[in-house]
């Protein structure tokens, strides 16, 4: 069992969701959280990552260590997507069980379902159609992080679970216009616009139809924890929100927040829409007992001033 005194390692404490998850366990009294910052540690060297692991002897571990981008940066560096992410998942997943971690956490992507499915989407749906290809180096290797726990969990009898959230906000987000999420690109974009004395134009990638659910990054780091310390027979569990909306509604939403005189235009370039929709089915983590929880619009609002306070 899982508990406040437990040795718990967080890999990539310095993202999005390792930062969240770090300062939720603090705030809920975890007393022996275990870090490490990336130029003392590199995860996808295996030998390193053994040697740190044989001498700390983690009860838990969370990977929310990962190289993540939008659909620009998944097009233009495939190889790096995919080799590094494999290389991390293999040396975390492995050392775990060779010193014998007692719970592990790891966290795919809404990208790695088919991408004609009818949505919602459940967890068994994975690996029943063709992937969407402007990410599908990443997502392979999601794919292979969890058929990894399943495997390890069908013959050693571990006890890994997959978290599988749907697109993430939050503070400490990346805000690269252009190799970031969609929804921090947005507010870098069109703040910048904002800032301008004429010509506010925010000139975007795509037709905005796309639809988009998202989740703010503490609710996720809620049910890392949640699933940290519950037993469940589910080794893959989509993790996701009531949230859903088109890329156009979100930058006019976002517009209206910073500063209603911008305008906003897409380029149409189909081939950048990606998915037309992502929507995940969350009835499993429900039946669990785990529901998002954060406001959407306060936590857009509060992500918007993470922004503006950020030196990004």
């Amino acid at each position: 069992m899982i508990g406040i005194h437990s040795k718990i390692f967080i890999a990539g404490h310095k993202g999005m969701l390792g930062s969240s998850i770090f300062r939720r366990l603090k705030k809920k009294g975890y007393k022996n959280l275990i870090t490490i910052e990336k130029k003392k540690l590199d995860l996808r060297n295996q030998a390193l990552v053994k040697k740190f692991f044989k001498k700390k002897k983690f009860d838990a571990v969370i990977i929310a260590a990962a190289k993540v981008g939008g659909i620009k940066a998944n097009m233009d560096y495939p190889a790096n997507f995919i080799y590094d992410n494999l290389q991390i998942q293999i040396n975390l997943i492995s050392a775990s069980y060779e010193n014998k971690v007692k719970r592990l956490i790891f966290f795919g992507s809404s990208c790695i379902y088919p991408k004609d499915l009818i949505k919602p989407i459940r967890e068994n749906q994975i690996l029943t159609s063709n992937l969407e290809k402007t990410n599908e180096s990443y997502a392979v290797a999601k794919i292979a992080g969890i058929k990894m726990i399943e495997a390890f969990n069908k013959q050693f009898k571990t006890k890994y679970i997959c978290l599988m959230p749907c697109n993430l906000f939050g503070p400490n987000d990346n805000y690269d216009s252009q190799n970031s999420h969609f929804l921090p690109a947005l507010i870098k974009k069109i703040y910048l616009a904002s800032k301008k004395k004429k010509n506010k134009i925010v000139n975007l990638w795509g037709t905005g139809k796309p639809l988009r659910e998202i989740l703010h990054v503490d609710d996720v780091a809620e049910a890392c924890e949640f699933f940290l310390r519950k037993k469940t027979k589910s080794s893959l569990i989509n993790i996701g929100s009531s949230t859903e909306m088109s890329i156009k509604e979100y930058a006019n939403l976002i517009k209206k927040k910073i500063d209603p005189s911008v305008k906003i235009k897409f380029d149409n370039n189909i081939k950048l829409d990606g998915v037309k929709r992502k929507k995940l089915n969350i009835s499993l983590a429900n039946q669990n007992g785990w529901r998002a929880k954060i406001n959407f619009s306060k936590a857009l609002d509060n992500t918007i001033e993470d922004f503006k306070n950020s030196k990004r």
